[in-house]
């Protein structure tokens, strides 16, 4: 089966994504499967080797040039795209209109997740323990909560966490210490994104747990982040050596079942499919609270997502196929509707 293997995009993940994409190209090899990679470039355009590369309405992949027919051949396409562009739902809507099955969530699942403001609405509104938090006014058009805004953000337990609501890898993202500060990194974090969410801190651990699946979700283990610096900033997850991830997380019986269980929960919720990361803080009474869904997490062979499901004793190359299979699995199902 030959698969394509999307890469690059036009985020600031651009670099992450390029590494994710060639830890899972040499995984889908290992696999077994004939691997075709398309890198995204940051204009946006689609290049399979000296081909550029369109989407055929109902037709899959083409190009003109001297990988025209393997792109045609194409089956199923492996997105490894991290931020706006390619996590958010926009890739995955161009994949729907070609008629390809690819890997991961819809556009549902895929735009819910990728906006922190409407997943935490979505949850809180299915009474799912979180961080407070207020989206801030945009700056031009004066999208936001309404004036309370700051009252609300100065009652909440500090720091405060100022981040662009759609990005990811932590940029943008500011830990306000005073008052005065507030204003500057929210217009720092509205340089990246108009939508700016402002959250509560929280002292407890930072525990993560890996989703795979679509209507039967599983989880992983969960592994606690150890992280080298004040907070799990972007140096310290992209550095060697700045992270450490503790497998199983040492929360207790009671908390693990009730994070698994919340992970599963949030997956089905926002429509999520293939896979995601559930990210979340436990505080010292055990108390498990959602922090972000990502429907697309880092995808080397060390990151938090494999390592969480290897020590749960799938290897990364199994994992590979089956998201693969996954796929396929929608895409069957989804064809049997009449929209």
């Amino acid at each position: 089966m030959k698969v394509a293997v999307l890469s690059g995009g036009r985020s600031s993940e651009h670099e992450i994504s390029l590494m994710s994409g060639r830890a899972v190209a040499e995984g889908l090899g290992q696999a077994g499967y004939d691997v075709l990679p398309v890198l995204i470039g940051r204009d946006g355009r689609w290049c399979c080797g000296d081909t550029v590369v369109t989407l055929a309405p109902g037709a899959g992949l083409a190009g003109e040039g001297p990988q025209a027919a393997e792109l045609a051949a194409v089956e199923v396409v492996f997105p490894v795209l991290h931020g706006p562009f390619g996590e958010d739902g926009v890739t995955q809507g161009a994949l729907d209109t070609a008629g390809l099955p690819y890997v991961g969530s819809s556009v549902l699942g895929s735009a819910v997740c990728m906006d922190k403001l409407t997943l935490k609405r979505l949850c809180a509104d299915n009474g799912i323990a979180q961080v407070g938090f207020v989206q801030a006014p945009d700056a031009d058009s004066g999208e936001g909560d309404d004036d309370g805004w700051r009252e609300k953000a100065l009652s909440m337990d500090w720091p405060l966490w100022v981040k662009p609501a759609r990005l990811g890898s932590s940029v943008g993202i500011t830990r306000v210490e005073r008052p005065e500060d507030l204003d500057a990194a929210v217009a720092e974090a509205g340089a990246h994104d108009p939508r700016v969410i402002v959250e509560a801190n929280c002292a407890g651990r930072e525990v993560e747990c890996s989703v795979l699946g679509n209507l039967e979700p599983e989880t992983s283990l969960p592994g606690e982040i150890v992280a080298d610096a004040d907070w799990y900033d972007f140096e310290a997850k992209y550095t060697e050596g700045r992270m450490e991830l503790a497998v199983p997380a040492a929360i207790g019986e009671a908390a693990t079942a009730e994070l698994r269980g919340t992970a599963a929960r949030v997956f089905r919720l926002a429509d999520c499919s293939g896979l995601a990361r559930c990210d979340f803080f436990v505080e010292e009474s055990g108390r498990v609270l959602l922090n972000e869904v990502n429907t697309i997490p880092g995808f080397t062979e060390t990151s938090v997502y494999a390592k969480l499901w290897e020590a749960s004793g799938l290897s990364y190359a199994k994992l590979c196929s089956r998201l693969v299979e996954l796929a396929l699995e929608r895409h069957r199902r989804e064809a049997r509707h009449s929209f």
